[in-house]
């Protein structure tokens, strides 16, 4: 290859680089912001003077004639993560690009961190184990106040979650059920924790309280409970298939938990872990389910061990709502148990013809 052909090629390399660097700016690079409820009352009568939301936002909100938005699309988290979750390959790469099902170009994406997760108010930041009891209820409705008085969104396109977000995605339309068009929950099954999904949270929850280091909220390092919580959180996120492929020996699993362990101490907190687990307290959208009005499409997966298709529970409710349908994707070497809420490449194409289905 000549000089010539070689700075040519060297500058074809460039662009590629730069193409990308403008699309990630574009589409993955979200703007962050705080949103502050004043005097926020909590479902248990508690009050917060000042409740911080934060969010991260991609793509404008679009009005059309009448004032009503037309794009917005709201996207939960699942227990102990936080929007940034999204902003990764596997999920903003397959959904938020040019022509993708959720074009940040065409859609107002809103990715809020719930209360007590992320960079929203929580115990760590200072109140600890004074910190209001929250529920669902509440992560609920300070989205809600996030979305109509923080960002004047007037109605979602959709509203989806993951996990804990999906579980939100159920109650988002019993509560605000003219709000949406479509509603995906994905990971979640529309019934109170019960059964093992709440053994192991009781595992987690019982660790820590019984723990004396836990010092009744008011530790100065964390207790050692909270080894065990990652511990279970490792346990319970992905299937036995891929786990055994990651540790074939017993050396390789105890590496395996041993790197997810040191890492997940880095960040968490025993309160804020304790607090999300206990949150799940009011999840009960059973009794309520044919308030739903709008399109919903339900997404497991086979191999979720938090919400095993064995139990028959999703397909048996979602023949309650008169525009539900539901999906249980089938093992693969693509899925990751739980964790298969979060690989859209897995399930972008039904997110696609929901979509096309609600539209109006």
């Amino acid at each position: 290859m000549n000089y010539s052909m070689l700075r040519r090629f060297a500058f074809l390399i460039f662009l590629v680089a730069a193409a990308s660097e403008i699309s990630a700016a574009d589409y993955f690079a979200p703007a962050e912001g705080d949103y502050t409820i004043r005097d926020f009352k909590f479902a248990s009568g508690e009050t917060l003077p000042e409740l911080r939301i934060h969010y991260r936002t991609l793509g404008k909100a679009e009005k059309d004639a009448q004032g009503e938005t037309r794009n917005a699309v709201l996207i939960t988290h699942g227990t102990t993560g936080s929007g940034a979750q999204f902003i990764r390959p596997e999920f903003a790469g397959e959904l938020f690009g040019k022509d993708q099902p959720l074009d940040a170009t065409k859609f107002f994406i809103v990715l809020p961190d719930g209360i007590g997760h992320g960079k929203s108010s929580k115990p760590s930041d200072g109140m600890h184990a004074k910190f209001p009891r929250y529920g669902y209820i509440d992560m609920v409705e300070a989205q809600y106040r996030l979305l109509t008085d923080g960002l004047g969104v007037n109605h979602a396109r959709l509203v989806m979650g993951t996990s804990m977000g999906g579980m939100h995605t159920w109650l988002w339309g019993e509560a605000h059920p003219d709000f949406m068009d479509a509603l995906m929950p994905l990971a979640s099954l529309p019934m109170q924790i019960s059964g093992r999904n709440r053994a192991w949270r009781r595992m987690i929850i019982d660790a820590i309280r019984n723990d004396p280091a836990w010092s009744g909220g008011e530790y100065k390092t964390q207790p050692p409970s909270l080894r065990t919580t990652a511990e279970m959180l490792w346990f319970m996120s992905s299937n036995p298939v891929l786990r055994q492929k990651e540790a074939p020996t017993l050396r390789d699993a105890d590496d395996k938990i041993d790197k997810f362990v040191a890492d997940y101490l880095k960040t968490g907190d025993a309160n804020d872990v304790l607090y999300a687990l206990e949150a799940s307290h009011d999840y009960d959208p059973g009794p309520a389910l044919e308030k739903i009005r709008a399109t919903l499409l339900a997404i497991n997966s086979a191999d979720d061990l938090i919400n095993p298709p064995e139990l028959g529970i999703l397909e048996r409710e979602i023949q309650r709502l008169p525009h539900g349908r539901a999906i249980v994707i089938p093992l693969s070497d693509k899925t990751r148990g739980h964790g298969s809420h979060t690989i859209a490449a897995l399930w972008k194409d039904e997110l696609a013809k929901l979509l096309k289905e609600s539209a109006k």
